[in-house]
């Protein structure tokens, strides 16, 4: 939240995403909208931050937000729109999950979600996650978030390192793709899984 000239108070929502450089799983994005009489120490971009401090904070920011919600896009409809549009797709059902209406959304990047149907105004922060507390809030739930999931999808999938990688590129992953191939998990279109599925259809 952040106070007008008037001394009037509006609501503002930060908004970030996670997982929209990996391999396999669903980018994950979050929209918090913070107390301005109850800051929370130590907010920041969360690959600034160390796993277990992650947790800290986003334990913190559940306790102690005006309002947070989480919202996905999984792989397929990854597959079906691209990375940028899911990602914008899970950026919208976030804020629209939340408890509390802003009237401002001020999102990570340079790109930022077109609320249909009318809604708030919207704001791109290039460099938010590092300058905007709410959008550090973001940034962290939903890292958080994700990596979670990512541990849940290695107990199913162990074969390609997610608990660790959380889906990322990692030589390691790189090398399950190529000896067992893309899992259900992993999006198609994306040309690392995409050559794996080609060279394995191939044998």
């Amino acid at each position: 939240m952040e106070r007008l000239i008037s001394g009037a108070t509006r609501v503002v929502a930060g908004v970030d995403e996670a997982g929209r450089g990996c391999l396999a799983g669903p980018v994950v994005a979050a929209a918090v909208v913070l107390h301005v009489d109850r800051p929370i120490a130590g907010l920041r971009d969360s690959k600034l931050l160390s796993h277990a401090r992650r947790r800290q904070l986003a334990n913190s920011i559940r306790r102690r937000a005006r309002a947070f919600a989480v919202a996905l896009a999984a792989p397929r409809e990854i597959d079906d729109v691209n990375i940028l549009q899911a990602s914008l797709r899970a950026m919208e059902r976030a804020v629209r999950g939340l408890s509390v209406h802003p009237e401002l959304v001020q999102v990570d990047g340079n790109q930022a979600p077109r609320f249909n149907g009318g809604g708030p105004a919207v704001q791109a922060v290039v460099g938010g996650d590092r300058l905007v507390p709410s959008i550090s809030a973001a940034s962290i739930l939903a890292k958080v978030y994700r990596d979670r999931l990512m541990g849940l999808w290695h107990l199913r999938y162990p074969g390609y390192g997610f608990d660790t990688n959380k889906g990322y590129p990692t030589p390691v992953h790189l090398a399950a793709l190529t000896s067992i191939g893309p899992c259900a998990i992993h999006r198609r279109t994306f040309a690392p899984v995409r050559r794996a599925d080609k060279g394995r259809s191939g044998r």
